[in-house]
């Protein structure tokens, strides 16, 4: 969909696009170069061109049917039926299309591949129960009709569907942690949400959330492999929340410290998934396998300890426990 801005100030492009957007710099730079953006009417392709004020931007989504023929990516089908379809999504891939998005989407391949999905949520979300963040990997469920979708969607909302993550810290935890609070916008940055019950008493706003986090592995540099609950599916809630104990997942850009060891996408990865069948009542459990960028990561940074031996499903359920 087609968005307008008329600059007020004289400032760069990707400057104005991202603070628009609400999105990294590098993000709107990256829908300047794929042709998405038009100043007075004109194409414009570099980040850098001068804006004045009364300039009107106008920046317009690729959609797939206006982009030439491709080959639909290949991902992992973890389980497939008439009702539903759950993936191992691939790592630097949006799951739909939204502000900023230029390229194609994972919904834009299940389309491509002539899958069948729910309308519930409207063209641009059509089958999307649930979403990851871009380069988090990992198990995701999609609806083929609008009785599973409104099914899950009740699932998530009365949380008999959940999901078991894995992350790698920079820095470890000592004990397990939970965190439990109002998560909301940054004041200060609009692209992070924070912990708001930790800001002035006067901020208010926010959704209740929750996370719990459990050690499995500390290799020597001091990095861990932890595992993760979620009780509730905020916008970048397992992120927010690690920050709020001053942690943070390797390869974080957002939320990670200026200065990694590690220069790849974001360790995170969403293991486990369960729910129950939206026509059967079936309980269902998924594991979506660690994907080679990752796993290679582990193999070669903790040699040294016995992490694959925590990975199994039921040591992560009893891990937790009922009421942890």
């Amino acid at each position: 969909m087609e968005q307008r801005f008329s600059v007020t100030e004289a400032g760069r492009l990707d400057h104005f696009l991202a603070t628009y957007l609400g999105v990294a710099t590098n993000q709107a730079l990256q829908c300047i170069k794929a042709g998405c953006v038009r100043v007075n009417s004109r194409p414009c392709g570099k980040g850098g061109v001068k804006l004045k004020a009364g300039d009107l931007v106008v920046f317009t989504p690729l959609r797939a049917a206006e982009l030439p023929a491709y080959a639909p990516l290949d991902f992992e089908v973890i389980y497939e039926d008439a009702d539903m379809l759950v993936l191992n999504k691939p790592p630097n891939l949006v799951v739909h299309p939204a502000s900023g998005v230029c390229g194609l989407t994972l919904l834009d391949h299940l389309k491509a591949k002539g899958y069948r999905l729910s309308s519930l949520s409207g063209e641009l979300r059509c089958g999307i129960v649930h979403r990851l963040d871009k380069d988090t990997s990992g198990a995701i469920v999609i609806a083929k009709t609008n009785h599973a979708h409104a099914k899950f969607a009740e699932q998530l909302k009365n949380r008999e569907m959940g999901r078991y993550y894995l992350a790698i810290l920079s820095t470890p935890l000592n004990t397990p942690t939970k965190v439990e609070c109002r998560l909301g916008r940054h004041p200060n940055n609009r692209l992070k949400m924070t912990n708001l019950n930790a800001l002035r008493q006067d901020v208010k706003g926010g959704k209740w959330s929750k996370s719990a986090f459990m050690p499995l592995a500390t290799n020597p540099k001091g990095q861990q492999l932890i595992a993760v609950k979620l009780y509730s599916g905020r916008t970048h809630q397992i992120r927010a929340h690690l920050e709020s104990v001053g942690k943070h997942i390797l390869g974080d850009p957002l939320y990670g410290r200026q200065i990694e060891p590690y220069s790849g996408r974001i360790l995170l990865h969403a293991y486990l998934l369960y729910c129950t069948h939206p026509s059967t009542g079936q309980s269902l459990f998924f594991k979506a396998q660690i994907l080679p960028d990752m796993l290679e990561y582990l193999q070669t940074n903790f040699q040294e300890v016995s992490w694959d031996g925590f990975l199994q499903e039921r040591y992560i359920f009893d891990l937790f426990g009922a009421d942890f």
